[in-house]
């Protein structure tokens, strides 16, 4: 067995310096010589705050893509569960429309900017600006952004119809006796089609006023689609709420393909078509 001493160990003559502080001027512990270390831990520099690779802890992407999208979809999962077996939700969101309801002109014409008659036409002119803005300037694969947003405008049928047959559930007293009206159609087609052409113009506009502008533009109409069809009664509450937490996983993933589709885009060689904007 070694010897055991109640003291420090002492540096004996003859002995390696690499492990005593300052060695050859160096002024790190973990060198002998005075060369820097090939991976300094001091020089690593933390990435944009909230990207992924940062230096821990750093709030990350997969922190924001839970709220955009795991947290509206647990959201609407538990609002199609409280409809479907009239809970106790459904329950609050009848007194509220009861609260809320009072059917007037405003509030029809409002509504009615979520009809698809309004709505897709504002998306389709944006979609053939965006796409010969794409297509002048000469990008690769200059269809995707206006193709994805087509897509997923014509998904919103596909995903409103089956559920509304699902939950079968009654419309307010303000409208006629039917069925069918969870979650809503004018509601999600307001989100998609708006959030959708904000989305895609964004990229091209120049200034922080005009985005700022474009974005409030986009929430007022959205709000607008979903106070009228609260007030006039086409729709209680929920429904409402529903095809919002649906219309903002759509829109995060086609944030999510704008974004890395842009990335591809810059990170690659000019088309042969490319030319003066």
């Amino acid at each position: 067995m070694g010897d055991i001493r109640p003291w420090p160990p002492q540096l004996r003559p003859g002995r390696a310096l690499a492990h005593t502080p300052g060695a050859s001027g160096s002024g790190s512990p973990h060198r002998s010589d005075s060369r820097p270390p090939q991976t300094p831990r001091g020089a690593r520099r933390s990435g944009p705050d909230g990207r992924l690779g940062t230096t821990p802890p750093v709030p990350g992407r997969p922190t924001s893509l839970f709220l955009l999208l795991g947290l509206p979809a647990l959201l609407f999962a538990l609002i199609t569960w409280q409809v479907m077996a009239d809970g106790r939700l459904v329950d609050l969101d009848e007194a509220a429309s009861r609260a809320l309801i009072h059917p007037d002109r405003l509030s029809e014409l409002l509504a009615d900017l979520g009809n698809v008659p309004v709505a897709v036409p504002v998306l389709t002119v944006v979609l053939v600006y965006v796409t010969w803005r794409h297509r002048r300037t000469g990008t690769d694969h200059w269809w995707w952004p206006a193709a994805a947003a087509a897509f997923l405008m014509a998904l919103v049928p596909a995903l409103i119809v089956p559920l509304k047959e699902l939950t079968d559930r009654p419309g307010t007293p303000a409208v006629p006796p039917a069925t069918g009206y969870y979650p809503s159609g004018h509601t999600a087609t307001a989100v998609v089609a708006y959030g959708a052409a904000a989305l895609l113009l964004l990229p091209w506009l120049r200034t922080a006023l005009a985005r700022r502008t474009v974005l409030v533009l986009c929430a007022a109409l959205n709000l607008g689609v979903a106070f009228g069809l609260v007030r006039r009664g086409y729709h209680w509450p929920l429904d409402v709420v529903a095809s919002w937490c649906l219309g903002t996983v759509l829109m995060t993933l086609l944030w999510l393909f704008l974004s890395r589709s842009s990335r591809r885009t810059s990170a690659g060689t000019p088309s042969s078509s490319s030319g003066p904007s």
